[in-house]
């Protein structure tokens, strides 16, 4: 008689967010050697994109420590902050997501505008090239194109593995060698597909009482969907 399945309680967990959690491989290095050279970007400015879960808002999060700069979602932007938040530097994140958003869009293509007068240092953020994001704004759209790009990029197995190694990390979970290069070899290449298969190993491991195995990654793997 097998025993029923406890209850996987949404355990909330701390992910590791500083620059010597940050890890580097041949998919981010340029990302990471273009943020570190902020007091030299052109027009003090540079975009930052990637796939999902790539790492964007880490790499924000070790840029805006280093260079003590203050961050803010897209859609948040308004006009009437523009002239503040233009006084130091500052990182915008999902400029995407400001789509439709005639008061958001205006107020970025200002920031920038004075940014650029001040000589200020502004990061924006997306998927995608930021030629291809849906603004509304001619001349913002046209900004923005021309924009210094540093782009994170789809991971390679030595990064899939070590974000694998560092999502369990951050939950408390063991995950030999072995599993992982198993995981690696089977699951979709994305950072996006990586988070999905930790959190879904540790519900698993939680719910069956079972340690994090190969058997176990091999039956989540299976799972239509996961």
């Amino acid at each position: 008689m097998t025993a029923p399945e406890q209850i996987a309680l949404p355990l909330e967990y701390r992910a590791a967010a500083g620059r010597a959690d940050f890890l580097v491989s041949g998919c981010n290095r340029a990302a990471l050697a273009a943020l570190d050279a902020w007091r030299d970007w052109p027009g003090g400015c540079m975009a930052l994109t990637g796939p999902a879960r790539a790492g964007k808002s880490h790499l924000v999060h070790v840029w805006t420590t280093e260079a003590r700069a203050r961050t803010l979602p897209g859609p948040d932007l308004a006009p009437d902050a523009v002239a503040d938040l233009a006084g130091g530097p500052l990182a915008v994140e999902n400029v995407p997501a400001m789509a439709g958003r005639a008061e958001a869009e205006t107020a970025l293509f200002h920031l920038m505008n004075l940014m650029r007068a001040r000589g200020g240092t502004l990061l924006l953020t997306g998927r995608g090239a930021p030629s291809e994001w849906p603004v509304a704004l001619p001349d913002l759209a046209s900004r923005l194109a021309a924009l210094p790009v540093a782009r994170i990029d789809a991971p390679d197995d030595a990064i899939l593995s070590s974000v694998l190694v560092k999502l369990a990390a951050d939950r408390g979970m063991a995950f030999a060698p072995a599993t992982v290069a198993y995981c690696v070899a089977r699951m979709e290449r994305s950072f996006a597909a990586a988070e999905h298969l930790v959190t879904a190993l540790d519900r698993a491991s939680l719910a069956q009482r079972r340690p994090v195995t190969r058997a176990l990654a091999a039956d989540i793997l299976s799972r239509p969907g996961d």
